[in-house]
């Protein structure tokens, strides 16, 4: 399949160059990365209704959609050199944009799968099935959850996604779930669009 933004699509990048601290815990758990030099005053609400500072915002591990039945493990992608989202080797996984916000953080975070594979459904196949008002989890590798509520769904065709839209500051913490839909085109071997869900 054709990646989200494959053509031109800029993916959001921190200022800065990031320093990884790998935190195991549990069954080989995604990494959290810290940034570098990096100071923000903005807070994000956690599970059990607790407040942590945004700078100290863990990485994503799992993936909750109640709506749609879906549990998944989030595991860190990179960027290509052109600065283009890499895609999951694996299609039952979906994939946190570690080079952008963590999710809860200041932000756009951006969470990526598949919505089929050669042998079938993906993660993300009923990702269009979600609605304004549902609920999305993020569990992180501190232990904590943060909460995210979709505000719409958009497709939009590969070649011409609304960058700033999709991809920009946003206004507070803000997330991004994105899949491949429309038609699917033989000669390419992907999907034209890229379904993306809004949610903050």
């Amino acid at each position: 399949m054709v990646w989200p933004g494959e053509e031109r699509a800029a993916v959001v990048r921190r200022g800065e160059e990031r320093a990884a601290a790998v935190v195991r815990r549990g069954e080989g758990r995604a990494a959290a990365v810290v940034p570098a030099g990096e100071s923000r005053a903005a807070a994000v609400r956690v599970a059990g209704g607790g407040v942590r500072a945004a700078g100290d915002v863990a990485a994503p591990v799992r993936l909750r959609i109640p709506a749609i039945g879906l549990s998944t493990r989030v595991i860190p992608l990179r960027l290509d050199r052109k600065g283009r989202l890499v895609a999951p080797t694996v299609f039952d996984r979906v994939g946190w944009n570690k080079a952008g916000p963590e999710p809860g953080e200041k932000g756009v975070a951006v969470i990526a799968g598949h919505v089929d594979s050669k042998t079938g459904p993906a993660v993300f196949y009923r990702l269009p099935r979600l609605r304004k008002g549902d609920r999305v989890h993020v569990d992180r590798a501190d232990g904590s959850t943060v909460t995210f509520t979709v505000g719409r769904l958009a497709r939009y065709p590969k070649s011409r996604i609304p960058n700033k839209e999709v991809y920009g500051p946003g206004r507070g913490a803000e997330l991004r779930l994105i899949t491949c839909g429309g038609t699917f085109d033989r000669a390419r071997g992907g999907y034209r669009d890229n379904v993306i869900v809004f949610a903050r």
